[in-house]
């Protein structure tokens, strides 16, 4: 039996994500692993605004070890998408993100995916325990967040993990 299709209430974070005329495949839809591409994005885009991931600095960062995806219903260029973030599980070195992508301005996921991150050392590759102030932000997308407060991602303190601008780009 399969699980119910997940709506927009079911997630904590919502981005804006752009389909691309190179998208779409021979069948008229988005090629399959742009779905995953789209995960990515919406995932990696919330770490480093959030402050939690600079690509280039970070001593930690997630290395994807399992994904999967599970579609429910076409969409294509030109469609927009808004990708919802959650938290599935939060591990002592593991973080699962689960992902629900939505067409236009449908309450029904066209598709639903997760990404496992093992965190791990920049040298040297190996796990290690996330941090507290990303498990804070992390936290944050265990649930919707309260009707009229929207998810921001950062941490309770108001200020990026890394104490870099929001951008996750390095300061000048």
């Amino acid at each position: 039996m399969t699980a119910p299709r997940a709506r927009r209430a079911d997630y904590a974070l919502f981005r804006p994500l752009a389909t691309r005329w190179m998208d779409n495949d021979c069948y008229g839809h988005l090629n399959n692993v742009v779905h995953y591409a789209l995960f990515d994005t919406a995932v990696n885009g919330w770490l480093v605004e959030a402050g939690l991931l600079d690509p280039v600095r970070s001593e930690t960062f997630g290395l994807v070890v399992e994904t999967g995806c599970r579609y429910h219903a076409e969409m294509a260029f030109p469609d927009r998408v808004m990708a919802g973030l959650r938290l599935g599980h939060l591990g002592t070195s593991s973080v699962r993100f689960e992902i629900g992508l939505f067409r236009n301005d449908e309450d029904l996921a066209a598709a639903e995916g997760f990404f496992v991150h093992v965190y791990v050392t920049r040298d040297g590759h190996r796990p290690h325990p996330i941090e507290p102030a990303r498990r804070e932000a992390f936290e944050m997308l265990r649930r919707p967040p309260a009707k009229g407060k929207p998810a921001t991602g950062r941490p309770a303190t108001g200020r990026p993990a890394t104490g870099r601008p929001a951008t996750g780009r390095p300061d000048p």
